[in-house]
């Protein structure tokens, strides 16, 4: 059990973590470009909480680059129960982000055809970083999946 790919200190566990990072980066630099989000509570929630997962995420990413310059086992149980509580603090903060951004962005764009009276709100752009924020809580909860399975192996 102990041969996951994506534990920490292995190029499995890197790239995930940098997936993580680069997409959450992704979804804020969409996000902050695009007119008008600060006038809604769930994009800037959706900001706030991709900040907090690439944050994480890179940290994490740092940790295991070294590892792997090193060559150290990171697979002990106390780092890696902060490592179960850390990723799926950040997974259950993600997906609430982006599940409240992307309602709000089903809100504007079917539901009161928002976007098309208002040619100057980027609903493209918010459909855009929702979607950015989906794919790095899916790489998020599928490290919060191995990080659970490593710990019980222990």
């Amino acid at each position: 059990m102990r041969e996951l790919v994506g534990r920490p200190g292995t190029w499995g566990g890197l790239w995930l973590r940098l997936g993580q990072a680069a997409l959450a980066a992704a979804s804020i630099a969409v996000m902050a470009s695009a007119y008008g989000f600060a006038g809604y509570t769930a994009f800037c929630y959706l900001i706030a909480s991709m900040g907090l997962q690439a944050l994480w995420s890179l940290g994490l990413a740092c940790l295991d680059g070294y590892a792997l310059k090193v060559k150290r086992d990171l697979n002990n149980a106390v780092l890696v129960s902060l490592f179960v509580v850390g990723d799926w603090v950040t997974a259950i903060l993600s997906f609430a982000a982006s599940c409240s951004a992307a309602g709000v962005t089903v809100l504007f764009e079917r539901d009161i055809s928002f976007c098309r009276r208002y040619y100057e709100l980027p609903c493209g752009r918010f459909q855009l970083a929702t979607a950015f924020a989906f794919l790095s809580w899916a790489l998020s909860a599928t490290s919060a999946v191995i990080m659970f399975w490593l710990l019980a192996s222990f």
